[in-house]
């Protein structure tokens, strides 16, 4: 079954975190946000790894990037006021509007989306 990946699912996969054997098991045609996509990038430069080429072994792997719509950001805009105490960032929006556009589960390592009632699948990887 595809999934859209939230970032910190695939930072659990590059750092062999607990719960990527998960990820890897649902990397074949798994979505990601570019925003997420950014995050990903961003978190890793920080970190001193060379992202260069990152992009085509993740695509290799089956992921799918999929651009920022402005329909998703109408979405994400409605989630920050439909789930105000939730601390949605803009890249957490991003995603969730992603898998609410798509209709695919989504998969991440963070807990507190358990507590989120958008009508998605979210399946937390640890």
């Amino acid at each position: 079954m595809r999934v859209v990946m939230d970032a910190s699912a695939l930072l659990a996969f590059l750092h062999g975190e607990p719960g990527d054997a998960a990820v890897i098991s649902r990397l074949e045609g798994a979505l990601v946000s570019a925003v997420n996509w950014s995050e990903v990038l961003q978190k890793s430069l920080r970190l001193g790894v060379d992202v260069e080429g990152m992009e085509e072994e993740f695509q290799d792997m089956g992921i799918t990037f999929e651009a920022f719509t402005p329909a998703q950001a109408q979405t994400a805009a409605r989630l920050w006021e439909a789930v105000p105490k939730a601390g949605l960032s803009l890249a957490d929006r991003a995603c969730l509007a992603l898998a609410l556009e798509s209709g695919l589960p989504v998969m991440t390592a963070d807990r507190a989306w358990r507590h989120l009632s958008l009508g998605l699948d979210i399946q937390l990887i640890r």
